[in-house]
């Protein structure tokens, strides 16, 4: 499955230059913003909320990918809604009803996503799996950005692609942590079709090329 989107992770862009960066991504070919909201619970980390969200949007001409690193997501819903999120994406091992919770993002008209960690099974969503829209595969421990790649990533995005096929074909899979110059193709190959990238975008000495890269 190639047409795969490409997504810069704010959270590793410069903050003190946002508005800049917002504009960068506007102007490549990346396809959504990614947007990491931790809130230092249920990752060991606090990043931004919605207020900066709301600020960003009124610059951002694409898509924002909203990844909530939160307990009880359910409770922000409409929050997120209200400040721009257009897919929005909670974890699995933080909502306890998950089906009500993506019944609940969707009613908004947002696109609903699940995101699980590294050591959480493919086979623990097969039976929300027909019901998301986005299924988002953590590569990395959640948390920090600039980690080392999880090697057995390659093997779950297959399984979960296996699976999408009989249940929901038009599932996005979505890597996030790690994404690099070097694997990116073997995780479209596997047939991951959303590419988080952070450090390899907002690091790189050409970012816009650096995007259009990843995109080929």
């Amino acid at each position: 499955m190639s047409n795969h989107l490409i997504a810069p992770s704010i959270l590793a862009s410069d903050f003190s230059r946002l508005k800049d960066e917002i504009e960068m991504v506007n102007n490549s070919k990346a396809d959504w913003f990614h947007l990491d909201v931790m809130d230092g619970v249920f990752v060991p980390n606090i990043s931004f909320g919605i207020p900066v969200i709301a600020s960003m949007k009124k610059h951002a001409k694409k898509p924002f990918d909203v990844h909530l690193m939160i307990v009880q997501p359910e409770r922000y819903i409409e929050d997120f809604k209200k400040c721009g999120a257009d897919v929005l994406t909670v974890h699995f091992e933080a909502s306890t009803h998950l089906h009500r919770t993506l019944d609940a993002i969707k009613k908004t008209g947002m696109k609903a996503g699940v995101a699980i960690n590294p050591h959480t099974p493919i086979s623990a969503i097969e039976e929300i799996m027909p019901y998301m829209d986005l299924l988002c595969i953590m590569a990395v421990n959640p948390g920090f950005g600039g980690q080392k790649f999880i090697e057995t990533t390659y093997n779950k995005t297959r399984q979960a692609r296996t699976m999408a096929n009989s249940v929901n074909p038009d599932l996005h899979i979505e890597i996030d942590g790690g994404v690099t110059i070097q694997n990116y193709k073997q995780l479209v190959e596997c047939g991951a079709n959303v590419l988080v990238a952070g450090n390899t975008v907002f690091s790189s000495e050409n970012p816009v090329r650096t995007i259009e890269e990843l995109k080929k």
